[in-house]
């Protein structure tokens, strides 16, 4: 069974919503069992109880992840960031856990304040992040071990480095296109 989430919509400054992602993927990954319980921990942001993966390789990827997603934010080039949960043994894909990004252009070329008080902003987030928390209780449990990749849909060809290495290389002609960031690790369940 494949289920599919409506988009969530995020907006605010490349620094924040980046570092959104980092803690939403986390409870995502933690929430949906990709990961053991164990390799996680409780942090407190946005007045929010949080979990943090503590493995390692975990860490390091979604670092970064989050260091390359900042810079398109910044270039307000990414239009969704996509989680795909898939099954380790068939590859099929089980949830697709979508969130769309609206870039403010005109943020960048001007140095006007911003209409959306940070404070305003981590509302917002708070609210997401018990939206995926709330969202769980009613996702069937994922009974077969799990592997994730992440999806970046960018507005423009770009190229992708992470750890020096190239990957994703492909320019698609309608100038969009998607970056798959697999995973580092098999799951451990």
């Amino acid at each position: 069974m494949t289920s599919t989430l409506k988009g969530i919509t995020l907006k605010g400054s490349a620094e924040l919503v980046a570092e959104f992602f980092s803690f939403g993927i986390n409870s995502i990954l933690y929430q949906r069992g990709i990961y053991p319980p164990e390799t996680f921990t409780r942090v407190t942001h946005y007045d929010l109880s949080l979990l943090l993966t503590t493995d390692p390789k975990l860490k390091s990827y979604l670092t970064n992840v989050v260091s390359q997603l900042k810079e398109w934010l910044f270039e307000c080039t990414v239009q969704k960031l996509v989680l795909v949960i898939t099954c380790l043994e068939t590859n099929e894909v089980l949830e697709r856990w979508q969130f769309d990004i609206e870039c403010d252009k005109s943020a960048k070329e001007s140095s006007a304040p911003r209409e959306k008080s940070i404070k305003t902003i981590q509302h917002e987030i708070r609210s997401v992040i018990r939206q995926i928390t709330a969202t769980v209780t009613f996702l069937p449990l994922l009974e077969t071990p799990c592997a994730f990749d992440l999806l970046v849909i960018q507005t423009r060809t770009w190229w992708f480095q992470i750890n020096g290495k190239n990957q994703g290389r492909r320019p698609l002609t309608s100038q969009r296109r998607c970056v798959c960031i697999p995973s580092p690790l098999q799951s451990t369940r």
